[in-house]
C-alpha cells in the first residue's frame, strides 16, 4: 500500500500539471500513454513489442489520436480515419501472407481492435481537454470517486459478489457505492461547470458514466484474466501498467461526449 500510495503522488505530480497547460505537451503525454498502453496489450497477448505487428499496431493508434482539427485536413483530401484504418488493416493481412501464417488472422485482428479501443479512449480525451480543463477534471473525479467509493463499500458491507468469474473483489454493494460517490462529485461539479444539459441529466449521465467506467475496468480484467496476467505493465509500481490505471477512462471519456454534456 506504501508504494501504491508514493507511486500515485509521483505520477500525479507529474501528469495534473501537464492536463492544466494543455497544447501540445498534453497530447504528447495522451500519445506517449497510449503507446504504452497499445504494447502492453500486444504484450500480453504475446505478440513481440519489437516488430513489425507491435509498431503498426501503434502507428494504428497514433492515427486514431489524431486531434479533429488535423484530421479534419486529411478529410478535405479525402483520406479520413475510416480509410486509414483499412490501410492497417490490409497490411495486417498481408504480414499474414508474408509471414506464411507464422502471424495468424486472429493476431491480426486482435493488432486492429487494441489500437481501436485504447486509441479512441485516450482519442476523446484530448477532445475533452479541447472542450476545457474543467470537463477533463469532471471525467477523472468522476472515475475516481467511482473506484474509491466501490472500494470502501466494497470492504465495509459488500458481500455478494458482482462478476466473480471475472474479478473476485469486486462485489453488489461496491457497484452501487461507486455509482452514489460519482453523483456526489457530481453535484459538486455542477455548481463549477456551465454544463449544456439541465442537472437532472448531468446526474442521470453520471451514473452511466459510473457505470461505464466499471464496465471498462471489467473489461481489462477479463483480457488479463484471459491471458492469465495479474497486471498489464509493471510501469507504476503497486498500480501495474499504463492500461491498468486508465482502462476506465477509455470508456468514460468517449461516452462523455456521446451523452452531449460538454
Amino acid at each position: 500500500m506504501k508504494q501504491r500510495i508514493i507511486t500515485g503522488v509521483i505520477a500525479a505530480a507529474a501528469f495534473l500539471p501537464i492536463v492544466l497547460y494543455g497544447g501540445l505537451p498534453f497530447i504528447m503525454l495522451v500519445y506517449t500513454m497510449s503507446a504504452a498502453a497499445v504494447l502492453e496489450a500486444l504484450k500480453m497477448k504475446g505478440i513481440p513489442t519489437v516488430s513489425l505487428p507491435g509498431l503498426l499496431s501503434v502507428l494504428l493508434s497514433f492515427v486514431l489520436l489524431l486531434p479533429s482539427t488535423i484530421a479534419g485536413e486529411w478529410q478535405k483530401a479525402g483520406y479520413g480515419k475510416m480509410e486509414l484504418l483499412l490501410v492497417f488493416v490490409l497490411l495486417f493481412l498481408v504480414y499474414t501472407v508474408i509471414t506464411k501464417n507464422r502471424f495468424t488472422f486472429d493476431e491480426a485482428a486482435f493488432c486492429v481492435l487494441a489500437p481501436l479501443y485504447i486509441g479512441f479512449g485516450f482519442f476523446y480525451m484530448i477532445e475533452t481537454r479541447e472542450a476545457g480543463i474543467m470537463f477533463v477534471f469532471f471525467a477523472l473525479f468522476i472515475t475516481w470517486a467511482t473506484d474509491s467509493g466501490a472500494y470502501f463499500v466494497g470492504r465495509s458491507i459488500g458481500k455478494r459478489k458482482l462478476w466473480p468469474e471475472i474479478s473476485p473483489n469486486k462485489t453488489v454493494a461496491g457497484f452501487y457505492g461507486g455509482i452514489a460517490s460519482a453523483v456526489v462529485v457530481a453535484i459538486i461539479f455542477l455548481f463549477m461547470i456551465d454544463f449544456e444539459a439541465g442537472a437532472v441529466w448531468v446526474l442521470l449521465a453520471t451514473a452511466l458514466l459510473s457505470v461505464a467506467g466499471q464496465i471498462g475496468d471489467l473489461a481489462e480484467s477479463a483480457l488479463k484474466r484471459h491471458y492469465n496476467v495479474k497486471d498489464s505493465g509493471t510501469l507504476l509500481p503497486g498500480h501495474g501498467g499504463i492500461l491498468d490505471r486508465t482502462d476506465s477512462w477509455l470508456f468514460v471519456f468517449p461516452l462523455l461526449h456521446m451523452l452531449q454534456l460538454l
